[in-house]
């Protein structure tokens, strides 16, 4: 490890193999906790390559428990993080609403890392326990349209990683890979990313395979639709430029999509919101991200999929959804 973090240094990149290799080897615990830690913070100085991108994906697919859910034909919403912004946990919320309008859900998520209240930790604040269980998540997708897939339950080769990123507490190459390693291979996939540049990375990840995407990033840094400004959309057959009222809605303030000081409150805003609760700046948020998954994963305009998105939250679908796969649990 000593040479590899010497060529890092030197701004020198990995092949593909090189990436996929030392990632394995970092799953097998074979690097010291400090190296690891150095390695790790190279990519925090500069920008990941395609071919380390795709070395490190490969490595974490190839090492994670697969699930096999392609009958579903489901859609995962899942973000970077890593944009400084701490939201309320948006992507989380337009799962259950975007399974409240009839599309199944394949859930990737994970604890907070680079913010205070990550997926995991609100939905198990809320009573959701994760599973790895094959028989179960089926069971939760056929009777909810929504099944949870807990991160580290999947991916427990990264338990040398975890408590390293906990220790950090920053963003890392790990926050960048989370979307792209959701162990059921969703068809459909929404991806909120926190830089132009990683956009353009996924878009090129994503093409080489048969994926349905949309990659999001909102021009002032958020790695969602935060309408508080114009969004750049891609996907495999065009991008766009969406400002808030080209979608029939409202700019928002920054402040009016913050999150919880702790995981209590980022709670009580997400159950909040799914009782018809929220402010218009939260649900149209919601509208916004869950309407774009609605739209990509059945191939309908985006205007439409926030027509559905609207109907499924404020006829109480979404919440009626995640009281079932609490109820399940």
């Amino acid at each position: 490890m000593k040479d590899i973090i010497n060529n890092l240094s030197l701004h020198k990149t990995l092949s593909k193999n090189e990436a996929k290799n030392i990632l394995i080897n970092i799953s097998k615990g074979k690097y010291n906790n400090s190296h690891v830690s150095s390695f790790l913070t190279v990519f925090m100085m500069r920008n990941i390559s395609l071919q380390e991108l795709e070395g490190f994906k490969e490595a974490l697919l190839e090492l994670c428990i697969k699930i096999d859910l392609s009958e579903y034909n489901a859609i995962d919403l899942c973000g970077t993080g890593g944009d400084n912004k701490d939201t309320f946990n948006i992507s989380t919320l337009s799962a259950f609403v975007t399974a409240g309008a009839g599309v199944n859900v394949t859930k990737h998520g994970n604890y907070g890392v680079s913010s205070s209240c990550g997926s995991s930790n609100v939905l198990e604040y809320l009573g959701i326990k994760f599973s790895n269980n094959f028989d179960f998540l089926r069971k939760s997708i056929e009777k909810c349209g929504i099944c949870i897939l807990h991160a580290p339950l999947f991916h427990p080769a990264m338990k040398h990683v975890a408590p390293i990123r906990k220790e950090l507490g920053l963003k890392t190459f790990f926050n960048i890979l989370g979307p792209l390693v959701n162990p059921s291979f969703p068809k459909n996939q929404i991806v909120g990313v926190y830089s132009l540049e990683l956009a353009r990375l996924y878009s090129y990840l994503f093409q080489k395979t048969k994926k349905n995407y949309a990659i999001i990033h909102s021009l002032d840094g958020y790695d969602e639709i935060s309408l508080t400004g114009a969004t750049k959309i891609i996907s495999r057959k065009e991008e766009n430029v969406y400002e808030p009222n080209d979608i029939g809605l409202t700019r928002s303030n920054p402040k009016s999509i913050s999150g919880g000081n702790s995981i209590k409150e980022s709670a009580e805003i997400f159950i909040n919101i799914l009782n018809n609760k929220g402010t218009n700046s939260q649900n149209e948020v919601i509208f916004a991200n869950s309407g774009l998954a609605i739209s990509t994963a059945l191939g309908i305009s985006f205007n439409e999929g926030i027509e559905k998105a609207k109907e499924s939250l404020l006829s109480n679908q979404a919440l009626k959804t995640f009281n079932n796969l609490k109820k399940l649990c």
